[in-house]
Order: structure tokens, then C-alpha cells, then sequence
């Protein structure tokens, strides 16, 4: 009898959290983040960005009073998939320019420079979700 045996699967890490949709829980998020990456080995600049301006915007234009915006992220492959969703499916986002004096209005923009692919998953109404997908550096192996 020829047996066949499973080809190792590649390890899936995932975390998710309700934050309140205040400016605090935005850099919560962001710092939160950066922790699990780096102890799951994986250098984290690119993703704490884009974790920060994701987070932003959800409380910034996803805001609905006494609602909370969920922050996901799971690496599957080397490639991490973030998501925010918030109770604003009614405001979907969309990048814009600035203006060269503006304060804000760079954030999609920055998204859009840092991730492979991004975008915009409507669900059950009223909410949405922002994704974002990065390619990380596999962390070297223990020894």
C-alpha cells in the first residue's frame, strides 16, 4: 500500500481586536501591530504605516458614536492581509490628491505607495471593511 503523507502547511498567525473609534485606540492599533509582528519575527515598518492611516480613517471618517471599528491581520505565505472594518458603509474611501498646504488628505495615498494591493469590502450594511496586503521578509529560521 502506497501511502501518502500531508506536505507541511505553512503556519497562519492572526490576531483581531475591538478598539473604540477614538484617536487613543487608532495609535493602540498601530502599537498592537508592530508587538505581534515582531514576535512573530517579521520586520514591521511598512505595516505599523499603513495599520496607523487604516485605523485613522476609521475613526476619523468611519466614526459612529458608541461603535467600535475592528482591526484584523493574519499572514498566510509571507504576505499579511490587514483589516479594518468599521460601521460606515455609507462612506466608502476613496484617495484623492491634496492640496500641497493641507494638513491631512495623504493617507490612501501612503496606503496605496506601501501595500501590493488594496481595497474596499462591503458588508452586511452599515459596515466595511479596508484591506490592505503586504509581502513580508520570511523571519530567519530559529537555530
Amino acid at each position: 500500500m502506497n501511502q501518502r503523507t500531508a506536505e507541511p502547511t505553512a503556519a497562519v498567525r492572526n490576531f483581531s481586536v475591538l478598539l473604540s473609534a477614538t484617536p487613543r485606540s487608532a495609535r493602540l492599533a498601530r502599537l498592537l501591530t508592530d508587538a505581534h509582528l515582531r514576535d512573530w519575527g517579521y520586520d514591521s515598518e511598512a505595516a505599523r504605516h499603513v495599520v496607523a492611516e487604516l485605523a485613522t480613517n476609521a475613526v476619523t471618517h468611519g466614526r459612529v458614536p458608541g461603535r467600535d471599528f475592528r482591526l484584523a491581520f493574519y499572514v498566510v505565505d509571507d504576505t499579511l492581509r490587514i483589516e479594518v472594518t468599521d460601521t460606515r458603509g455609507d462612506r466608502l474611501p476613496q484617495r484623492q490628491p491634496a492640496a500641497p498646504d493641507a494638513e491631512s488628505g495623504r493617507g490612501l495615498c501612503l496606503v496605496d505607495a506601501l501595500a501590493d494591493r488594496w481595497g474596499v469590502s462591503e458588508d452586511r450594511f452599515p459596515r466595511k471593511t479596508v484591506w490592505a496586503e503586504l509581502r513580508l521578509t520570511p523571519p530567519e529560521p530559529e537555530i
